[in-house]
């Protein structure tokens, strides 16, 4: 594989659901050898938050769980499509948002909700990871989970693309 496989994730400002995915998903690779095949970033659909950090309270909940929590907000780009294999929705609104956003049908394509790689989550069942800015700690620490409890189905698919890359 000549170039490294590019995953984004995108929430509404970048500063909370988005953020926590990187952190976590950046780590899962890093603990499974692929680190250096992979690229991972984050961003929003709005641009509200451009250049700041993470929320507070997901900083808080990412070092709390061992995870960095380094991070700079920006909004997505249609443009970025070109350069990615995989743009990770955290609820269906932004899986919405972006797919309309998306220059080609295969672009559209590379549009997934995070959810959808949790194992323990019906097809039918809810598949957003809800948003926790307006409230408090305990929305953050759910956040994390649900993004963890994904993360493990998400990484299997990124080997399995990868293996078959090669």
């Amino acid at each position: 594989m000549t170039s490294p496989y590019r995953v984004c994730f995108v929430c509404t400002g970048n500063i909370c659901r988005s953020p926590v995915a990187e952190s976590v998903f950046r780590a899962r690779l890093t603990e499974a050898g692929l680190d250096t095949l992979v690229q991972v970033d984050s961003a929003g659909t709005g641009g509200w938050h451009e250049g700041d950090g993470a929320d507070p309270r997901a900083a808080a909940v990412l070092e709390a769980h061992g995870y960095d929590s380094d991070h700079t907000a920006r909004q997505f780009q249609a443009s970025w499509f070109a350069h990615l294999d995989l743009v990770v929705a955290l609820d269906t609104g932004h899986l919405r948002d972006l797919r309309s956003l998306a220059p080609t049908p295969a672009d559209a394509a590379k549009v997934r909700l995070l959810r959808s790689y949790d194992p323990a989550v019906p097809s039918t069942g809810d598949l957003d990871v809800p948003d926790p800015y307006y409230g408090d700690r305990a929305g953050f620490e759910e956040c994390l989970e649900m993004v963890e409890a994904a993360s493990e189905g998400l990484l299997i698919t990124v080997r399995t693309a990868i293996e078959e890359a090669a």
